[in-house]
């Protein structure tokens, strides 16, 4: 083996030589877990964390560890559950600032730091990478699209087998033990699985009425307890499955490679994770844009249904923005790399969801500490009941007859309508169905938290520029003084304000290569702060910038336009040549209806604004009935947040810039626009709404009221269903077969009810 290769097997040779170097060079890192036989780590971080970027870097020393060549990778990695005997160098006490910890097959490797340090630890699960090409790699989580099928399977088993049974006594028993096992194996593995973890839920509840209906003779009855609970658990994860599905086709449209265009004119197709912000790339019709881009040149349309839900092409050219995951339809573009694949919109997406699945609504919380406290409890009360029923009212204890069933059949019935099943899945199942329905169509709910809490809302507070305005500015029209000479200005402007990164200078860019000006070379270039740029092209003296700065600089006595509300200019001065460019941000076309259906959906919309009051007046006249707050610095747009939340007016406030993170902090719920928004914006928002869509605002404000109205139905499903049956139960007259059907039923009426969520919302939310 080279020396070289030798250095690579022992450097990637030790999991904890790999997390070492990972905490040194990732702050956020805190600790890694690892358990014997299972193919995932568990990470910890502190805070918020761009974890995207944090695994995406553990990914690729995964890859290292388990497929380095010619050495047997890490023993932790291979199924050990210690370092001992390992042929590495002692790596436990080798690294410096880090602890290894060995905890039967736990092994956690972790930050030396303070003791309370690890209550505020954020876990997240991490799958260890496949070793297979790239462009075959698939998310995490695949099988949970197809999990239900085999459990669908086991179920029908358990009920044929059951029924045979039942109507052949002379083979009823074998029939009853395939029953028993095909009905009770997936929920036999989950009580195993919760044991190991000291943890007793509601597949134990039903496995022991199982077996204590079989004990007692009851065959049939258990039978039948195991097929409703086999057919409602593969019919949840059915609906698990459609949500990984609805989320799962976001990542089919991302490509794996991308076609480079080198200097010397070659093509070479190269991994997408490897590309690079500048590199430019060819892409070809009917191809997906690999990474987030601008067209540099060609013409095309791009399907981006896929994050945006629209499902009209968008028209590109040279200029546009082009997005990962979208659709190239008929033109042979070649666009420059504008964000790494890890930064792209479509991997926000992603990131954002996987997020969101991993946090719980606040009424999600309560049924999850309730869950374990509840089953104890039946348990207990139930062997109360069994000793009540003997002792207290004297009846068998184990023998039933056709007029007097046992305590113990009883005990059971009670135990099988006390289970807290429904209850368990009615929250859940609905906020991961509405959470699956929003990602589908670009809106990034960031858990349940913000699912439950957007129901709650008044007031929606809405930031001008970039919100209710398209946040793009455009070159509206060029004027010269005298006129003729505006194709000139637009030039002469286009030189000195590509050198520049001023917002207006963008527009004015973007608006010379849309015309393909011929670029000249400009020396002297200065950027005068506050007014404007001056420099020398082909010779002649070019001031670009405010209207009194650059006319100033002139000898033009004539009248000239006055500035119109609402719009910006740059002005143009080149000897005596004198023009200016007028720039608008345009009223986004649905701003008008999105402020109208907020009133109609009973909410209040309001404008924050730092803009001046008279292009306020000038919004109001373009949107009608709303209130506009101008002129506020980001301190006064938190105060009036603020102000609204302790009035009682809950605020979901609407943003995408800088000085709107303080606002989607303070607010009750706070939404970024996600595909121009800022890191800053994105990291503090609830909700997030790609490609910038504001009418998604109305649909997220509905798919929230109708899941807090779904949840509030399952709940009063769940309970209700309980409390009636307990009842029942306790006064002795429900039998065991209807107990168990109406448990179950209200469990497969929780799970389709939680399901319609993925059909879509209506107009009157």
């Amino acid at each position: 083996m080279s020396a070289t290769a030798s250095k690579a097997g022992e450097r990637s040779a030790c999991l904890i030589k790999a997390v070492a170097e990972t905490m040194r060079a990732e702050p956020s890192l805190e600790a890694v877990q690892v358990r014997n036989g299972e193919p995932a780590l568990s990470v910890a971080t502190i805070g918020r964390h761009d974890s995207a970027a944090l695994d995406a870097t553990l990914s690729s020393r995964l890859k290292e560890l388990r497929a380095t060549p010619g050495e047997a990778g890490c023993a932790l990695l291979q199924g050990n559950t210690s370092c001992a005997g390992c042929p590495s160098e002692k790596t436990e006490g080798s690294q410096p600032g880090v602890l290894v910890k060995h905890e039967g097959p736990m092994t956690t490797i972790a930050r030396v730091t303070c003791p309370t340090a690890p209550s505020f630890w954020r876990w997240h699960e991490l799958h260890f990478p496949k070793i297979v090409p790239r462009a075959v790699e698939l998310p995490q989580d695949e099988h949970a699209e197809d999990e239900w099928k085999p459990q669908l399977v086991a179920a029908g088993i358990c009920g044929v087998a059951g029924l045979a049974g039942y109507f052949l006594p002379a083979i009823a028993l074998p029939c009853f033990v395939v029953s028993y096992v095909a009905g009770g194996w997936y929920a036999l593995q989950e009580v195993l699985e919760h044991l190991r973890k000291g943890v007793l839920d509601v597949h134990f509840l039903m496995l022991a009425v199982a077996a204590g209906s079989a004990a007692v003779g009851e065959w049939e009855e258990g039978a039948t307890l195991l097929f409703l609970f086999s057919l409602s658990g593969a019919l949840e994860h059915y609906a698990l499955g459609r949500t990984q599905k609805e989320i799962r086709s976001l990542f089919k449209n991302a490509p794996k490679t991308a076609t480079i265009l080198r200097e010397n004119g070659k093509e070479e197709i190269m991994e997408v994770g490897m590309l690079q912000p500048g590199w430019r790339l060819l892409v070809k019709p009917g191809e997906a844009f690999p990474v987030d881009g601008e067209i540099i040149k060609g013409t095309t349309a791009s399907d981006e249904s896929n994050l945006t839900g629209e499902a009209i092409p968008v028209e590109k050219r040279a200029g546009d923005a082009v997005l990962a995951g979208t659709l190239n339809l008929w033109g042979a573009v070649e666009i420059t790399v504008t964000k790494a694949a890890s930064q792209s919109a479509l991997e926000r997406i992603i990131h954002l969801i996987r997020e969101a699945q991993q946090q719980r609504a606040p009424s999600q919380n309560f049924t999850d500490r309730f869950g374990t406290p509840y089953t104890y409890t039946v348990l207990g009360a139930t062997l109360v009941m069994f000793f009540v029923w003997w002792l207290g009212f004297q009846l068998p204890a184990f023998t039933s007859t056709v007029d007097v069933k046992s305590a113990f059949y009883r005990a059971m019935s009670l135990l099988v309508v006390a289970s807290p099943c429904a209850l368990v899945l009615s929250i859940p199942s609905a906020i991961l169905a509405a959470i699956a329905w929003a990602a589908k169509r670009g809106i990034l709910f960031r858990g349940g938290v913000a699912v439950e809490r957007l129901a709650e809302v008044k007031v929606v507070a809405l930031d001008k520029t970039g919100t209710l305005t398209t946040g793009d500015l455009k070159v509206d029209r060029v004027e010269s003084f005298p006129a003729g000479h505006e194709g000139e200005v637009a030039s002469l402007a286009w030189q000195l304000e590509r050198l520049s990164t001023h917002p207006l200078a963008r527009a004015i860019t973007h608006h010379g290569k849309q015309n393909a000006f011929k670029q000249h070379e400009v020396s002297g270039f200065e950027s005068v702060t506050g007014q404007g740029l001056k420099g020398k092209v082909e010779g002649r003296e070019v001031i670009v910038g405010k209207r009194e700065w650059v006319l100033s600089k002139t000898a033009k006595s004539e009248a000239l336009p006055e500035h119109e509300a609402g719009t910006s200019e740059v002005w143009v001065s080149a000897g005596t040549l004198l023009g200016r460019l007028v720039l608008r941000d345009d009223v986004r076309p649905q701003s008008a209806q999105v402020i109208q259906q907020l009133h109609s959906l009973g909410l209040q919309p309001v404008v924050l604004t730092g803009d001046k009051r008279a292009a306020a007046a000038n919004l109001v006249k373009s949107l009608g009935d709303l209130e506009v707050r101008a002129e506020l610095n980001p301190e006064q747009k938190v105060e009036a947040v603020t102000s609204f939340n302790r009035e009682g007016r809950l605020t979901a406030m609407v943003g995408d810039g800088v000085n709107d993170a303080p606002c989607l902090a303070a607010a009750h719920v706070g939404i970024a626009m996600g595909a121009r928004g800022s890191d800053a914006a994105l990291e503090q928002a609830d909700i997030v709404l790609m490609h910038d869509r504001l009418e998604n605002v109305l649909a997220a404000c509905r798919l929230s009221r109708r899941a807090k109205a779904i949840i509030r139905q399952n709940l009063v499903i769940s309970l209700g269903t309980v409390v009636v049956l307990v009842a029942f139960a306790l006064a002795g007259a429900i039998p065991l077969t209807l107990a168990v059907v109406g448990h179950e039923g209200s469990t497969v009426i929780v799970v389709l009810n939680s399901l319609r969520l993925l059909l879509g919302t209506n107009d009157e939310g």
